[in-house]
């Protein structure tokens, strides 16, 4: 069995971003002049996958209002003979079946992918976190159902860290089956570098069966009390093999200020349009500290 359905959890208040995040969901907050979510939804897109369901929640309405269509719009870009805008509103609007359910309470990550049970039912499905973009060459959800498919069983993605920041991660740690797959037996949450089982981090995507479902039933409130789905896979994995999979790219995390920032300026740096204005503005502004 593939993977032919993705879940995006997008419904947490992005506290660390107010005001800014007052009125708009953090999903939205754009790297140079595209949403956040929206390379997530793209990534999901390059895995092969069309149906996409958003768990979102008050005050998003903006997420939905950016994956539909908007006409008005879209004929002012055609009378104005703006063809390539024109042609990435349409791409937007198309480039999957995305649906959209309410957590209708903020308790935690498992408790939002718990929402989506109704809409993958038995099926194995990617969970894409809404403020996490990884730049990478094979999309990094297409890498987990390569290894899904090869080992029948829960992936979750990890990347290498630092072993002296490891107590700032959830880090995984069991049987080393490759150099890129372990089979998972540990989960401990900002551990102690000096005891940490292993130096790889839990990086905010994942293909789950349907049996996280019967997990996150059975999993308590935890951290915040909150359902969390470290907590629920921890679980599922006394049940069924899960393993992590290093994955080959680099992890933006948008849910901070000093990484979005640090996002923003290397997104910056690639883009043609200005990347050399704009990296002359960087030098001189570093000659002056």
């Amino acid at each position: 069995m593939t993977v032919k359905k993705a879940v995006i959890p997008a419904a947490g208040y992005g506290t660390r971003f107010l005001p800014a995040t007052k009125a708009q969901p953090k999903e939205m907050l754009p790297i140079i002049d595209t949403p956040t979510i929206q390379y997530v939804v793209q990534e999901a897109v390059d895995a092969g996958i069309e149906d996409i369901l958003i768990i979102s929640g008050k005050g998003k309405r903006a997420i939905e209002d950016h994956f539909d269509r908007n006409h008005e719009l879209e004929s002012r870009l055609e009378e104005s003979e703006k063809e390539q805008l024109y042609n990435e509103m349409r791409h937007i609007a198309d480039m999957a079946n995305i649906h959209f359910i309410r957590q209708k309470e903020i308790n935690g990550l498992g408790d939002a992918i718990y929402y989506a049970r109704y809409h993958t039912g038995d099926e194995p499905f990617a969970v894409l976190l809404g403020d996490t973009v990884i730049d990478s060459v094979i999309p990094v959800t297409q890498q987990l159902i390569d290894a899904f498919e090869q080992y029948n069983a829960s992936v979750l993605a990890v990347e290498k860290v630092p072993k002296e920041k490891v107590d700032r991660y959830g880090i995984v740690g069991g049987k080393q089956l490759s150099d890129k797959i372990m089979e998972v037996t540990e989960f401990v949450e900002k551990p102690d570098p000096a005891t940490a089982p292993s130096n790889l981090a839990i990086a905010g995507r994942y293909i789950l069966t349907s049996e996280i479902y019967r997990a996150l039933e059975q999993t308590k409130k935890g951290k915040n009390n909150e359902v969390q789905l470290t907590d629920a896979i921890q679980l599922l994995s006394k049940r069924e093999k899960v393993i992590a999979d290093t994955i080959e790219g680099k992890r933006y995390d948008i849910g901070n200020k000093l990484d979005f920032l640090k996002t923003t300026v290397e997104f910056a740096l690639r883009r043609k349009e200005f990347a050399k204005d704009f990296a002359a503005f960087l030098k001189e502004t570093v000659k002056g500290l």
